[in-house]
């Protein structure tokens, strides 16, 4: 599943794009940033949501990855407080949770999230969802 060629085809919007990775548990950060980093898009992480919010700040990314259940801030805050902000209220945002429960689903697309995936996620679901939002977002590379 893992050994994809994600990084062929992509459109030339979501090359050169940065995505934060907010994810509390080490392995499923590193399989995370690295199926991202395979799309050709540059990875920066935070284990926590307040170091979330820390970091959108210093390095402006143009999608965040966000998992639900983090400590120091929940994933619910860290996206309520990105839509809040005039900065940061169009940021996409991708929640990613073991959190399955269709409330789940709807409450996290209620505080702002573009889109939900439940753990664990297939990569193809991953790299079509970050493809298609950043592709939204950005215009083309020339």
């Amino acid at each position: 599943m893992l050994g994809l060629g994600v990084g062929r085809d992509l459109h030339e919007s979501v090359i050169m794009s940065t995505v934060l990775v907010v994810e509390d548990n080490l392995t499923q950060q590193q399989v995370l940033s690295w199926v991202l980093k395979k799309m050709g898009l540059t990875v920066i992480v935070a284990n926590d949501g307040v170091e979330a919010l820390e970091k959108v700040n210093i390095y402006s990314p143009d999608l965040v990855v966000l998992d639900i259940i983090l400590p120091r801030m929940n994933g619910y805050e860290v996206c309520r407080r990105l839509r809040s902000d005039v900065k940061t209220q169009n940021l996409p945002v991708v929640m990613c949770s073991a959190k399955k429960e269709e409330f789940d689903r709807y409450w996290g697309i209620k505080q702002g999230a573009n889109a939900y995936l439940t753990k664990p996620y297939e990569t193809e679901k991953i790299v079509e969802t970050v493809k298609s939002l950043l592709q939204k977002t950005r215009q083309p590379v020339r």
